[in-house]
């Protein structure tokens, strides 16, 4: 059992995350974090991801959580990835970040969220950064 994260290094991707960590430590399960090269702007490569890695290291190492962090391969798909690894991991719950989206993006990008929606093994919890 555990809990399944997307990340990306953003507000809508801390968001998530701030969640994950909860939704984990109030149900006592390991807590997996998917880091996507797809989640990250045109032009990052493995230092940056690495440092990415990182940084969600240091933040789970202060919870005290159990937890793994995953970095997808090139040429994946997103939602693929976390369904894939809520299966793997028999998921109580998938965790991802919303961002607002106009009609014209949503229609031409398609919605990574509205997959995992769909297809994922276990329920899932839609979190908005805090507005500011």
């Amino acid at each position: 059992m555990s809990v399944v994260v997307g990340y990306v290094p953003t507000v809508e991707g801390d968001a998530a995350l701030t969640a994950a960590v909860r939704e984990a430590g109030s149900r006592e399960v390991p807590l997996v974090v998917i880091i996507s090269e797809r989640g990250h702007r045109f032009g990052t490569g493995p230092v940056e991801l690495q440092a990415t890695a990182d940084d969600v290291r240091t933040r789970l190492d202060q919870t005290g959580l159990r937890y793994e962090i995953r970095q997808t391969t090139r040429g994946r798909d997103v939602a693929e990835d976390i369904v894939d690894a809520a299966t793997a991991h028999d998921a109580q719950l998938i965790v991802i970040g919303l961002r607002r989206r106009s009609p014209l993006g949503k229609l031409l990008l398609g919605s990574n969220a509205q997959r995992i929606l769909l297809d994922a093994p276990c329920p899932v919890l839609s979190v908005k950064p805090d507005p500011e």
